[in-house]
């Protein structure tokens, strides 16, 4: 009895393997040069041609792809639908995302399989904006920058002095051995600790990806002396002309070319004219007259 359950189970097991529906890729993680083609592959192993088959694009949400038995969104237009698979013409950058195939085996055990392919659109850089110093003193530190930001995967960056390549470790090449410098190949960036005449020349740089690789174009760098001699006899010139023109302004006030004149005609008039006698509101100024009058009859 034992054993025709068992036996039973597995016909049973055995008949719904053969009812199911199984969703297979060919290629699952698909990589792309921007417009170019892709096909999203979806093999579909079922008993019956009796499907329902939907595409979804998993990005920031969830959007319809295949829907209904026709293309949806952005791909009407410049995709085709394939058997189950999906051909698409033209990717752009906006691509990029995970594609969920998704089928369901429609009968009277119904069954469900998915498969998620994961499709990556590169996208080559641009010219590089390169920022290279026009001149230094020797001695000080420069640094010479490289970016872009528009390819994918993110580029690398590589710099090249008058047409020649600048390794990692300057050490290793004897035509920079004698250069202290450091290479950033993710941010582009060349830096100089300490400058010398030994690093003149023309610089450019190159952004790389897997998609391609762009230039921006060769800019000279020059590295001066700095002279101490014209430097110190700058500010003694400065010193003695800066002394000329304070021995001149004191020799001016001295001389009085600064003093202020009187005007022509001010003047101070008398309190009083001469043989003038003046009336004297004042009692006492007019008791006083009058007695020197009396004084004088007598």
């Amino acid at each position: 009895m034992a054993s025709c359950l068992f036996g039973l189970f597995i016909l049973l097991a055995e008949s719904c393997k053969i009812w199911a529906v199984t969703v297979t890729s060919l290629n699952p993680t698909p990589v792309v040069n921007e417009f170019d083609s892709v096909t999203l592959s979806c093999i579909v192993s079922s008993h019956t041609s009796d499907n329902r088959i939907e595409w979804k694009k998993l990005n920031a949400g969830t959007d319809f792809v295949y829907y209904d038995q026709q293309l949806q969104g952005d791909l009407k237009g410049r995709a085709e639908f394939k058997g189950s698979s999906i051909y698409i013409r033209n990717v752009t950058r906006k691509d990029t995302a995970v594609y969920r195939c998704e089928v369901v085996a429609v009968h009277d055990v119904k069954s469900f399989d998915e498969v998620s392919i994961n499709l990556t659109v590169q996208v080559k850089p641009i010219a590089p904006q390169c920022a290279v110093p026009k001149s230094v003193p020797v001695g000080k530190t420069a640094v010479l920058t490289c970016t872009e930001h528009e390819g994918y995967p993110p580029s690398t960056y590589t710099w090249y002095k008058n047409g020649d390549i600048l390794p990692r470790d300057p050490k290793s090449s004897p035509k920079f051995i004698n250069s202290s410098y450091k290479i950033d190949y993710s941010t582009g960036t060349l830096r100089f600790s300490v400058t010398s005449k030994l690093d003149i020349g023309e610089y450019h740089c190159i952004a790389k990806n897997n998609a391609g690789h762009a230039k921006c174009k060769p800019q000279r760098m020059e590295v001066y002396d700095i002279n101490i001699a014209a430097i110190i006899g700058g500010v003694l010139v400065v010193v003695l002309v800066l002394l000329i023109i304070t021995i001149v302004i004191r020799l001016a006030y001295k001389r009085g070319y600064f003093a202020k004149k009187q005007p022509e005609n001010s003047y101070k008039a008398s309190s009083k004219a001469d043989g003038v006698d003046y009336v004297r509101s004042n009692p006492v100024d007019d008791e006083g007259d009058f007695r020197h009058k009396s004084s004088f009859v007598i």
